[in-house]
């Protein structure tokens, strides 16, 4: 009997010490938020070291050109002039991007419900997956001329293959209760689909969204090499024709930034919209 109780303090003793207190999480907190600023800091942190690099001539500065340098050419652009191509820019890739994630919603959704047309499409789709973004280049080209319709053809294309591989992938991983429950409840599959396969499909249908975003921002690139004169690709591609690396390097970094501002965006409404989740966050801070 004794012995049993003192089974069962030392449980109930583990069970104390494994469950976070309630004044441990401001600790927490502020701990996370550390390594938030750390991790905002870390970028500029790089950016002086290449700087001091180049300042001290070891690294060849008309290969990797110092920051400030960087900066400079930026400056002397204009602001209306980088403001005119990040909008190109941004406008392809929203365009293309609502788009390619607007198509792999009802395809994805339609193999995710129907086996017999996932065995039908699914071959074709991977291999397609498999083609670069500048192979699609002189075939868009072909097609479509070179207007607008060919560049945001080329970032809807980057943009619905990880969206359409995370909705089938969500749809059949949903609990088998809940299909369960949408059968006893007589719901047709386009109610089955939207009430019920897709919210609950709705942690990795962001997982794509959020990787196809980033996608489209890499294929705007391939896109604005089609007879572009606007647009961070553009800028890329003029700055290594006329053997300018503060302009290369200064429309990566822009690249790198409007990337960045985008997916915070989308994590943001992850954030909002996955309110309801209860799960785990992988263990305490260190």
């Amino acid at each position: 009997m004794e012995r049993a109780m003192a089974a069962d303090e030392s449980l109930a003793l583990r069970r104390r010490e494994a469950t976070p207190r309630a004044h441990d999480a401001p600790v927490a907190g502020r701990s996370l938020r550390r390594w938030h600023w750390a991790g905002l800091a870390l970028p500029a942190v790089f950016l002086g070291v290449v700087e001091g690099l180049v300042r001290l001539h070891v690294l060849p500065d008309n290969l990797v050109p110092a920051p400030s340098t960087i900066a400079q050419t930026l400056a002397q652009m204009g602001a209306e002039r980088l403001l005119r191509h990040v909008a190109a820019s941004t406008v392809r890739v929203l365009a293309g991007f609502g788009i390619g994630a607007a198509l792999a919603l009802v395809v994805g959704g339609a193999m995710g419900l129907s086996r017999r047309l996932d065995a039908l499409l699914d071959p074709s789709f991977q291999a397609l997956r498999a083609i670069p973004s500048l192979a699609w280049v002189p075939v868009l080209l072909l097609w479509m001329g070179i207007d607008e319709a060919p560049k945001i053809a080329l970032v809807a294309i980057g943009a619905f293959f990880p969206v359409h591989l995370a909705v089938v992938a969500g749809i059949r991983n949903v609990d088998r209760k809940l299909i369960e429950l949408g059968a006893v409840y007589r719901l047709g599959p386009v109610r089955m689909l939207a009430r019920i396969l897709l919210p609950a499909a709705l942690p990795q249908l962001f997982t794509g969204l959020r990787t196809g975003l980033s996608l489209a921002w890499m294929f705007v690139v391939a896109a604005e090499l089609i007879a572009a004169t606007r647009g961070l690709g553009y800028l890329l591609s003029d700055g290594r024709e006329t053997g300018r690396p503060d302009i290369v390097f200064g429309a990566i970094i822009l690249l790198a930034l409007m990337g960045k501002l985008t997916d915070g965006l989308m994590k943001a409404v992850e954030a909002r919209v996955l309110v309801w989740r209860d799960t785990g966050t992988g263990g305490r801070p260190a």
